[in-house]
């Protein structure tokens, strides 16, 4: 008779913790920051289809990195049990903490069964309140952690490194405007193999920006910025390539006429 194999049940936990952190770590960053009349997401995302940032009740969204067929499916149940409550109770008895932890049950649950593979997924969950104190944002790791988020908060990609740009350049109560630069430079903000620091300017067709703004008039606070709105708030942060300067370099301020006269001719030949 053959030794059953054994593990145990500490190198197991490991094993599964490792296999969804490079799950996760093989997609894009994910940044929401607290700008002064909301919530603001951000992240890097060509799909016009697939979205990350997504809306799950009056004033509460969703935002998610990694497996996109289990975080959608997350959404779905989010958005499925926000709906149930608010319909039998209350629309205000549908909170963000009561999602939040309905997630952790979630996928506490599925990581510590031993009959599937953990998800490999990362996910936000964001509560606007009519003051910016009441402002929640809850973050919700594979294993079902919850973190109760405070400015800012990054999950998935190289977050390590982004964090650390947010945590020099972040402002507290900023306008949606200056909380954007700050976030899309956060996402460009990146480091090659030897360790070294470099920045990128990402497209607006590539970003997706959403936001949870307390002065909209609807009731639900969730809205889309589009690529037109987004260029506009970026719009004095240079230009999205490397800009070519002449060889014989700038002209010289002797070279150019004073405001207000009229180009001096030159004198004929000879």
């Amino acid at each position: 008779m053959s030794t059953p194999f054994y593990v145990s049940p500490e190198q197991l936990m490991k094993d599964r913790a490792d296999f969804a952190r490079k799950g996760i770590a093989r997609g894009r960053s994910v940044v929401v920051v607290q700008y002064a009349d909301g919530v603001l997401f951000v992240s890097e995302n060509p799909s016009q289809a697939l979205h990350k940032v997504s809306e799950i009740y009056d004033r509460i969204a969703f935002a998610a990195v990694g497996r996109y067929n289990e975080f959608e499916n997350l959404r779905i149940a989010g958005v499925r049990l926000a709906d149930m409550r608010g319909y039998a109770y209350d629309r205000r008895d549908v909170t963000g903490r009561g999602l939040a932890n309905a997630y952790a049950q979630t996928l506490g649950t599925i990581f510590s069964s031993g009959g599937e593979k953990p998800y490999e997924v990362e996910i936000f969950v964001a509560e606007i309140g009519d003051d910016p104190a009441d402002d929640q944002i809850y973050r919700l790791t594979y294993d079902g952690q919850v973190a109760d988020e405070h400015g800012y908060a990054v999950m998935g990609g190289a977050a390590d490194t982004v964090a650390a740009y947010l945590r020099e350049h972040y402002t507290p109560a900023a306008p949606l405007s200056e909380a954007l630069h700050v976030a899309v430079a956060a996402l460009g903000h990146t480091a090659d193999d030897r360790g070294e620091a470099s920045d990128r300017v990402i497209p607006a067709d590539d970003l997706e920006v959403a936001v949870l703004d307390r002065n909209r008039s609807q009731s639900r606070k969730f809205s889309r910025v589009r690529p037109a709105r987004i260029s506009e708030l970026l719009a004095d942060r240079g230009p999205e390539g490397p800009s070519e300067v002449s060889p014989a370099g700038p002209a010289s301020t002797a070279d150019q006429p004073s405001e207000g006269e009229p180009p001096v001719a030159p004198p004929p030949a000879g």
